[in-house]
Formats: C-alpha cells, sequence, structure tokens
C-alpha cells in the first residue's frame, strides 16, 4: 500500500491531478471490514492468512465496502475503518475528503447541494452461515441517536456464489398474524435460550442473479449466499435474535442505536419495527428483484442491466446495474450521475485505468477492480472494453434520484 496518506487539508491539488489523469474515473483501494459476531464466507478473494488482519478479537473480515464515505460502526474500531481511499501517485487519500473538496465535480450539484456528501455506499457481504434476525432504524428512530436511517438491498453476483455455503435462505419479516405480545416474549426470554424469534418469520430461499429490498425497520436474517448490498450510509442496526448456530447475541446488539434510556424499555424496541411492513401477506411480492435489461444502454456484444431498483416509501435512494461486455466488445457508457462500480469477472480497461478481477487479495495491496466513476466522467461518457477472453463484467451502484426510467417492484413480472 502507498506509505503517504494526504490528510484532508492537502487533498486539492493530488485530486484534480488525479481527476486530470483519469479522465474523471478514480481509483479505490479495498477496504475491509470484520464483524466480531460473525464467521466469513471466504468467497470475497481476501487472502486466508488475513481473514483476521485486525486481530482475532475484532472478528474475521466478512466485507468489502465499496466507494464508501461511512464509517463502520464496529467495537474497537481503527479511525478509518469502512472509508475508502482514493490512490494516486504513490499517495492515497480519503473518498470522503475529496467529495468534500470537489463534491460538484464528484457527485453532481444536486446531490452535493442536498447531502454535503456521498450519502449512500455498497458492500460484498459474506458469511459461513446466517446472522441473526435484525433491522435498521429508520431515519425517525436513528436521529434519536444522532445517525441516519438505513435503508438498504440485495443482489447475489453468480461469479461470487460458486458454493452455497451453510444456509442458503434469508428469514424476512414476520408471519402475517404475528402479534406484538408474540415479539415481546422473545424479547423477555433473551437470556433463557434460543428467544424462538425464527418460529414468527418466513425463510426464503436465495437465487443467484436475484435480489430484494429491504426497508428500515424490516426484520432480516440474511442466509450465506455472498451478497452485494446498495445502502444508506449509516451502519445502524438492532439484533432481535439471541442465539444463532449455538452462538450467543449480546443485548448490547439490540440496543446498540436506542437511546440508553430506552435500553430496557420492550414495547419502545419493538416500535422501532414498520409492524404493517413486516407482517404484510405479499411480503415476496412488494420485495423481491430479478433483473431487467435496460434497452436504452445495452447494444451489440454488451447488456446493462438492472439488478437493484425501486422506490422504499416512494423514494428512490440507491439502484445498481450490471454491465456484462462479451470479449473484444466495446461501448461508451453514459449514466446520469456518479457511481462505484467493482469488476467482477473478466479484464479489460475504463478510459485510461485498467480493470482486472484479482484471484487473490492480500490485506493492505491494491487491486484493479474498482473505480469511482465521478459525476462529470458518467455525463460525458466513458469508453469500456474488454480484453480478455471471458465476459467482462461489472456492477455499480447509484445514489438517490438519478435515474428518470428507474424500474419500479414487479417489472420483472411483465416481460
Amino acid at each position: 500500500m502507498p506509505s503517504q496518506v494526504v490528510k484532508r487539508d492537502n487533498v486539492g491539488s493530488i485530486l484534480s491531478q488525479a481527476l486530470e489523469a483519469g479522465d474523471g474515473l478514480l481509483r479505490l483501494t479495498p477496504t475491509w471490514v470484520p464483524r466480531s459476531f460473525l464467521h466469513p464466507g471466504k468467497r470475497i478473494k481476501l487472502a486466508p492468512s488475513d481473514w483476521y488482519a485486525y486481530g482475532a478479537n475484532r472478528g474475521g473480515i466478512d466485507e468489502r465496502w465499496f466507494a464508501s464515505t461511512t464509517e463502520a460502526a464496529n467495537e474497537g474500531r481503527v479511525p478509518d475503518e469502512g472509508l475508502s481511499y482514493i490512490t494516486f501517485g504513490g499517495q492515497r487519500f480519503q473518498l470522503r475528503d475529496a467529495v468534500a473538496e470537489a463534491g460538484a465535480t464528484l457527485i453532481g450539484d444536486a446531490l452535493f447541494g442536498q447531502y454535503k456528501k456521498w450519502p449512500v455506499y455498497s458492500k460484498f457481504f459474506d458469511n459461513m452461515g446466517p446472522i441473526p434476525h435484525h433491522m435498521h432504524q429508520s431515519h425517525a428512530f436513528a436521529k434519536l441517536t444522532g445517525q441516519e436511517g438505513k435503508p438498504e438491498s440485495y443482489y447475489f453476483p453468480p461469479q461470487l456464489n460458486n458454493v452455497d455455503n451453510n444456509f442458503c435462505y434469508t428469514f424476512m419479516g414476520l408471519e402475517p398474524g404475528t402479534t406484538r405480545h408474540q415479539l415481546r416474549t422473545c424479547l423477555e426470554n433473551w437470556d433463557r435460550g434460543d428467544n424462538g424469534i425464527l418460529d414468527l418469520s418466513k425463510a426464503y430461499r436465495l437465487k443467484r442473479g436475484t435480489g430484494w429490498l429491504i426497508p428500515p425497520g424490516v426484520l432480516h436474517a440474511p442466509g450465506s449466499l455472498c451478497t452485494y448490498e446498495p445502502q444508506w450510509g449509516s451502519d445502524v442496526f438492532g439484533m432481535f435474535q439471541n442465539i444463532v448456530e449455538g452462538r450467543y447475541v449480546p443485548w448490547s446488539l439490540l440496543v446498540k442505536d436506542v437511546p440508553r434510556e430506552k435500553h430496557q424499555d420492550l414495547d419502545f424496541i419493538i416500535s422501532q419495527l414498520d409492524w404493517e411492513k413486516n407482517v404484510d401477506t405479499h411480503f415476496k411480492e412488494h420485495n423481491y428483484l430479478e433483473p431487467l435489461v435496460d434497452e436504452s444502454r445495452s447494444g451489440t456484444g454488451f447488456t446493462d442491466r438492472w439488478v437493484v431498483y425501486g422506490r422504499i416509501d416512494g423514494q428512490q435512494l440507491f439502484s445498481a446495474k450490471e454491465l456484462t461486455l462479451e470479449p473484444s466488445a466495446k461501448c461508451t457508457l453514459k449514466d446520469p450521475g456518479a457511481s462505484g462500480w467493482i469488476t467482477v469477472q473478466g479484464s479489460g480497461r475504463m478510459g485510461k485505468l485498467d480493470l482486472q478481477t484479482p484471484a487473490m487479495i492480500h490485506f493492505g495491496e491494491e487491486t484493479e477492480d474498482e473505480v469511482f466513476i465521478t459525476y462529470s466522467a458518467a455525463r460525458a461518457g466513458v469508453e469500456i472494453e474488454n480484453r480478455g477472453s471471458e465476459p467482462l463484467v461489472g456492477l455499480r451502484y447509484f445514489g438517490p434520484d438519478q435515474h428518470a426510467n428507474l424500474p419500479n417492484v414487479g417489472d420483472h413480472r411483465k416481460q
């Protein structure tokens, strides 16, 4: 890794050089995040010797974050945990600082004017087994602890899922007819063995190449497919399940983002849930996604697909697409806004930057698979070329209100 880190007050000059050299494209370095309560799924290319690079006490690394200006909310975290770095000329500096320095160029006047930051991020989320049934607070509840809410989404890229691992199913929501009293009983039984919350829910089998929208306040227990997760730029959550695969989940992870005076208030804790969405009798119909070809940005030898789309409570908060170029194919990609790109298969180039999908990455190594496509580059158009013998495939995600032609959940049924 480059030895010199450029601090926020000095990023202007090197950022200008990087933007000029890359014609608006910025090379990002891998950002790794551990979780102390989870078991790595071992599919996100990190070298086996580095799964515990932060120390065994921090837990294994099971996430890689993309184009992130969001800090990971982990106990004992290092100061820059979760934050993406731009690398150029043997130096590196944080994407967060670059956006603060030149927000209009990087993410556009409208987005920067409203949020003053890049308000979203995405990640690979990779575990050996299921994680606890949990939810992410809405903006209203997260605000009580000085944070932002966290709607999120899933896409299961085939390239990262050569094996299912231990539990290829995700519990989502609660069975229709479930009562608040039943859920309260689960919380009351936190220290009496398995609290039985999964008896109140339903598991859906996960399918490669599909996805889901997960609104805030909706319970979910992600299964063991490696998941690409565009989401809002927050790391709030509350675990409602106390034992998973024999591992105990402490009460502190249920109330991590709850006001201190409410840590034992079961009715308040339950009130954070969007009850109607959890007991929705048509949950799959309202949240399940299948890829949709964007004909307006596809052509001979290349196909652009929507993989995350739809709105949450009427708002376009984030979206994602999957671009595939056949061998020797070339295209000019034009988007209405900035995006974070990760290459998941093949090799080639994007503008002046090489693209190469790594087979193995050591902790601290730089790669050629991740790029931030700035607003100015996206609007001008970026030439992408497949120079390999297999398809070149990249995922890219966008911030809020970027697409006039964003599909709605359920539109795949019209095909």
